[in-house]
């Protein structure tokens, strides 16, 4: 049986930095303050896309990039505004900003406008 994940992609769609990230550990929707989790990825992951929602998918990049990324790198911001750049470990920064690193490191990232972040990871 799979769930429905319509109510809470549509929350995530009209939360400012609403998205889906997925990991090897499964899957969170962010919005507004707070977060979905599960591991139906697969169903989430084809929903948020068809829904148009922003979707961040790092299983299948190297375990060591995703943890420098979510080590060393800033919080997405969901539902507030971002701190200023340049962006630490503890800063929040801008959902886009965060997708474009994922997207370098191999990341498959949806909806968002992640240019030229491909060609740079090959």
């Amino acid at each position: 049986m799979s769930y429905d994940y319509g109510d809470a992609i549509v929350r995530a769609l009209a939360t400012q930095g609403g998205h889906l990230f997925i990991g090897r550990g499964g899957f969170s929707l962010h919005y507004e303050n707070g977060w979905l989790g599960g591991y139906d990825c697969e169903t989430v992951k084809a929903a948020a896309i068809a829904a148009g929602l922003p979707v961040i998918d790092s299983r299948k990049v190297d375990f060591s990039k995703v943890a420098e990324l979510a080590i060393g790198g800033p919080i997405i911001t969901v539902g507030q505004p971002a701190d200023p750049p340049p962006w630490d470990p503890l800063s929040y920064a801008p959902l886009v900003a965060v997708a474009e690193a994922y997207a370098r490191a191999g990341a498959d990232v949806c909806n968002l406008p992640v240019c030229g972040a491909r060609e740079a990871a090959a």
